[in-house]
């Protein structure tokens, strides 16, 4: 039997990967640009299963106009992008990949606290203006002795925090949803928000974009901590409030960001851009070789089981919160 699977956004995805698996099955793939809820409906009309990565949106509609859609497969980790209860309701199933990229992810948000914390690009930039200027730099503080404090507590804080080790911080972790021993097992102490907040030389936040978390980082949190913090996001964008984010760095009230996801994407001329102590990558920290044929392999063979009868490895619970 030949199935219809209909694919958004082939960047995280390898070609070469997803032919090799979907051809098991005698499929056909329609790879199409859309992203608005209105397109992905006209597309998948008559498509047995939807492959999307995170700026494909997947709601109610979507799913009303899909007469033989049997499987929704998010190519990452985060389904805020998927009505997963309109897809449940109407007997679609959702799969993501739950490990996905969390070496990379986690390496990633080290890579962007050293970069802020070291002032790499500040001295790139001057380097390569043809200066030879330590002071440029100033002021850098040492990691060891600083707490850490990280927004959530799933598998990607979870390796970080693992990571952490050995560099002589403190870690702390809030998260209402992930049990106090999963944290201690790697000296991690759980805290409230707050304290998260006050406390913490580096907040680094990992929470899915939910109602609940939507601008979590806004004029009153950023108020919280401390004039000196750093804030690094290799979460969701929408987490942050930028333009309190912006106020707080230029009124002295933070000390640097680290951003590889951000509100709008791509974020356009934002003032950010023209602030040193903020550092960026373009929602990249899921990439590398390795991580790109693991997930197209991985969301592939899922959606395969499902359109095969089976049951999926790594179906989406609707009522799941955070990761």
């Amino acid at each position: 039997m030949s199935y219809k699977v209909v694919v958004s956004d082939t960047k995280v995805m390898d070609g070469e990967t997803r032919a090799a698996v979907l051809n098991a099955v005698d499929a056909t793939v329609q790879t199409i640009a859309a992203k608005e809820p209105a397109a992905v409906a006209r597309a998948v009309k008559n498509a047995d299963a939807l492959i999307v990565d995170a700026g494909t949106q997947v709601t109610a509609a979507v799913i009303d106009a899909a007469d033989s859609l049997k499987v929704v497969g998010r190519a990452g980790i985060g389904v805020d992008n998927i009505d997963v209860q309109a897809a449940v309701d109407a007997g679609v199933a959702v799969v993501n990949v739950p490990e996905y990229s969390v070496e990379e992810v986690s390496t990633h948000t080290f890579a962007l606290v050293f970069a802020c914390l070291r002032k790499i690009p500040t001295f790139d930039r001057s380097v390569k203006r043809g200066e030879w200027e330590w002071s440029v730099g100033q002021p850098i503080r040492r990691l060891a002795g600083s707490t850490v404090g990280l927004v959530a507590f799933g598998k990607l804080a979870s390796r970080f925090a693992a990571k952490l080790r050995g560099f002589d911080v403190d870690v702390v972790a809030y998260d209402p949803y992930a049990p106090e021993y999963r944290m201690g097992d790697l000296g991690v102490e759980p805290v409230a928000f707050e304290t998260l907040l006050a406390d913490s030389d580096i907040v680094s936040l990992h929470a899915p974009l939910t109602d609940e978390t939507r601008g979590m980082i806004d004029a009153d949190a950023l108020d919280r901590m401390r004039d000196d913090a750093l804030l690094v996001n290799t979460a969701r964008g929408g987490l942050v409030d930028e333009t309190a984010l912006y106020d707080a760095l230029t009124s002295g009230d933070l000390g640097g960001a680290g951003l590889d996801v951000r509100e709008a994407e791509p974020p356009g001329d934002s003032p950010l851009h023209d602030l040193d102590s903020v550092v960026c990558s373009p929602h990249v920290a899921w990439y590398s070789e390795a991580s790109r044929v693991e997930l197209t392999q991985t969301v592939a063979e899922d959606v395969i089981r499902v359109l095969r009868g089976e049951e999926p490895e790594n179906p989406v619970d609707p009522e799941t919160g955070w990761f």
